[in-house]
């Protein structure tokens, strides 16, 4: 199982300011797989996202993330790992200034693609992926909730990440807009890539089940019997 983990990490300690936050932290995650983060507010969960993708240094163990030593890994190789992963943020941050289609296509264009016909017809899978094929044409602030955060997903999904992190992805919506939110994410994991998402609604675990990991007392350690 270990040679095929997109993220493996042993015995890692993550760090914020000279502060440990997470000790002897044990994890992985395959292709296809949907991990929850579970904990209260302020117990890592953030932080140990941040780890994955670069943001956090790690001083402690063995961290593999894609192919990546994350403790070794060069300042200058940070922004390829990232193109291989998604990132769902609970406020959205879309650019407010742009249609829909003009927030994908910055992504595309920041990360190298150049025919507008390829553009094009990766944005409208996208969309149409997400539900939202009729929508390309209108600013965020037009759209409900739950709709951004539907765009905030194609905009993760647009390079087809092998790993995608969702961090409280359905924290500001209702509950039936939510698991809307969830389903959507369970259908693209059922393509192959693997989700790791964050959350405090525990109903969700039942509803859509997937491993379960609870931070707490500076530890991640793995729910059994979720």
């Amino acid at each position: 199982m270990s040679e095929e983990a997109l993220i493996s990490y042993s015995n890692v300690s993550i760090w914020q300011q000279e502060q440990e936050i997470l000790e002897n932290i044990n994890f992985s995650i395959c292709p296809g797989e949907f991990v929850y983060l579970i904990g209260k507010v302020g117990s890592g969960k953030s932080t140990f996202l941040k780890s994955i993708y670069g943001e956090l240094d790690i001083k402690d163990g063995n961290a593999m993330v894609l192919g990546y030593d994350m403790r070794t890994i060069k300042r200058k190789h940070i922004p390829a790992l990232r193109r291989r992963i998604g990132i769902v943020f609970q406020d959205f941050q879309l650019l407010t200034d742009r249609t829909v289609k003009e927030n994908l296509e910055f992504v595309l264009k920041a990360t190298g693609w150049k025919n507008k016909n390829d553009i094009e017809m990766r944005i409208s899978e996208v969309l149409e992926q997400v539900g939202m094929e009729s929508k390309g044409y209108k600013m965020p602030n037009e759209l409900s909730g739950g709709e951004q955060q539907r765009i905030v997903i194609a905009r993760a999904i647009l390079n087809k990440p092998e790993l995608i992190l969702a961090d409280e992805p359905t924290g500001n919506l209702d509950v039936e807009t939510g698991h809307r939110i969830v389903q959507l994410l369970k259908d693209i994991c059922s393509q192959g890539s693997a989700i790791i998402m964050t959350t405090h609604n525990i109903n969700l675990l039942s509803e859509f089940p997937g491993k379960v990991y609870k931070c707490e007392a500076h530890k991640l350690e793995e729910q059994i019997n979720s």
